[in-house]
């Protein structure tokens, strides 16, 4: 995949906007992100109730797709723990969660991330996030005994759709 190719997105949620990948696809992350998970990993694991990525799948590679659990309608089903662990996109915009060109969140950024688009300021918000995120592994690894993974299945599900490992 060409790293230097220009991205035209047209979606739902935004048109006329439009990337350059600078790095190669998976590559050239920041040393402070070290996600366990790709996206179409996740996306074939089970995550945000199956409601994410479905009207921009022309953005993404198609191989993403092929084995991701998608639905038009939120279908905590096809969650990896088959648990609700999000909060509606309202809640992220009055909470102030959505940053720069991303209007999905953190997943559509981490997306273009992997991608390979570089957006030096946004990245380095996005990664403090990320990183902060790591708090809820500690407190499974606090509360839960080693190898129970239905211990604190929402906790789980959510470090699942931050790319973390939720089997820790």
């Amino acid at each position: 995949m060409n790293p230097h190719k220009t991205i035209q997105v047209q979606d739902r949620f935004q048109t006329g906007y439009s990337y350059t990948r600078t790095a190669p696809m998976g590559q050239d992350f920041d040393a402070d992100f070290t996600p366990f998970h790709s996206p179409s990993q996740m996306l074939a694991m089970g995550v945000f109730e199956g409601k994410y990525l479905n009207d921009c799948t022309a953005e993404f590679p198609a191989d993403w797709f092929d084995a991701a659990k998608i639905s038009d309608v939120p279908d905590v089903s096809l969650n990896y723990f088959g648990v609700k662990s999000r909060q509606p996109l309202s809640v992220w915009r009055d909470k102030g969660w959505i940053f720069g060109p991303d209007p999905r969140g953190w997943f559509q950024w981490y997306c273009r991330y992997y991608m390979g688009r570089r957006l030096p300021d946004i990245d380095a918000i996005q990664i403090k996030r990320w990183r902060g995120f790591a708090r809820h592994a500690g407190q499974i690894r606090a509360n839960c005994h080693p190898g129970d993974i239905f211990c604190r299945p929402r906790q789980r599900q959510a470090l699942l759709q931050w790319a973390y490992d939720p089997m820790i």
